[in-house]
């Protein structure tokens, strides 16, 4: 049984905020919707819970008509991106205040309570006011009031995006079986980082604009993104792209710089395309390109690098924590086996990566 949104669409001024939206959301699987700001993530949830006026199209819950019930008539449970919570209550009593409506015992509320506060890295926290609170510890509160609640959909909109670098990552992989384990339950994940949705997710759906570009399994969308734009979404740094042409010699990129093309390149006519190639496929050891730092980037473990070239802009990810001055000039190979190539024209993916190809 699932949700269903139905040609789900909402027009501002001429522009559209949701377009066509076709999608199915299934019991008992985690579904992350990823988009850039502005995608549409967050009007799809108030849709969902009923808050979204002028909304066209339909919804449908286990076969029935769910668009005409009001918001306080859906059973769902929603988590913002800006944390709201109960400012005269405390921790305990914010997180139990949805059990209290439903009348349930104390003794079942308390360890209900107790154990979300374990899930969230509160306890110890249940006598302070959200006041005496961070901003990533009022965030948790407000998470576990949803999932206390244990409402039949689950809506969370950017939960851990007000976390600290350190809670994000640890929430990250704690969050896979605590949100799983509501096997009855409809849960969508919103996230802008392709790291969350492919952890997270069972599936996938990729927004852009107001539009679906594409769902599937994370597999599915990591390895064949349909189009430029997913592969630019899916990917953190985003895919750099270059244009170029197949010829019979191989791949000739801008700035004389030619390579040998990969066997999945097979078959493809000669002529002008565009190609792609992730941050981390990129081997610094290598010849194929010199190009001048611009910018570095150190986050976590890892070294984002952001280069220009006689092809054009170029990020490169390396692991652990590197140095580079401003103008330094390093060489880098690009493995043509690990090169997508898009459409010149519609930018749609006409070939992709073989899968275990190294």
């Amino acid at each position: 049984m699932s949700l269903e949104t139905i040609d789900l669409t909402l027009m501002c001024e001429a522009v559209p905020h949701l377009q066509d939206i076709n999608a199915v959301f299934e019991r008992g699987r985690l579904t992350a919707v990823i988009g850039r700001t502005l995608a549409g993530k967050t009007t799809l949830l108030r849709s969902i819970a009923g808050l979204q006026e002028r909304i066209e199209g339909r919804l449908e819950l286990d076969g029935r008509n769910f668009s005409a019930l009001p918001p306080w008539k859906r059973d769902v449970a929603m988590v913002y991106q800006q944390f709201i919570n109960y400012p005269h209550l405390n921790v305990y009593e914010n997180i139990a205040f949805p059990l209290r409506r439903k009348h349930q015992a104390d003794d079942v509320i308390r360890r209900k309570v107790e154990q979300i506060l374990t899930m969230v890295g509160l306890s110890g926290f249940e006598t302070r006011k959200p006041s005496e609170l961070s901003g990533g510890q009022q965030q948790r509160v407000a998470l576990a009031r949803a999932l206390c609640r244990e409402a039949d959909i689950l809506l969370l909109d950017e939960p851990l995006v007000n976390l600290d670098y350190k809670l994000r990552e640890q929430l990250r992989e704690e969050f896979r079986d605590l949100l799983v384990a509501r096997t009855d339950a409809i849960v969508i994940y919103t996230t802008t980082e392709p790291a969350e949705a492919m952890l997270l997710g069972d599936r996938v759906v990729v927004m852009h604009e107001g539009r679906i570009l594409q769902a599937g399994s994370p597999a599915e969308v990591f390895d064949r993104p349909v189009s430029e734009v997913v592969a630019g979404i899916v990917n953190d740094p985003p895919m750099s792209l270059f244009p170029g042409a197949l010829d019979g010699r191989g791949i000739a990129l801008e700035g004389g710089i030619s390579i040998e093309a990969a066997p999945h390149m097979a078959g493809l006519p000669p002529g002008r395309y565009r190609f792609g190639i992730r941050a981390g496929e990129l081997r610094m050891d290598g010849n194929t390109l010199r190009g001048r730092v611009v910018f570095t980037e150190v986050s976590g473990s890892e070294t984002s690098l952001y280069l220009e070239t006689p092809c054009g802009a170029l990020a490169v990810q390396r692991e652990g924590v590197h140095v580079y001055p401003h103008g330094a000039l390093v060489h880098v190979g690009l493995p043509a086996h690990r090169v997508f190539v898009f459409d010149s024209g519609t930018g749609a993916l006409v070939a992709a990566p073989l899968a275990g190809a190294n």
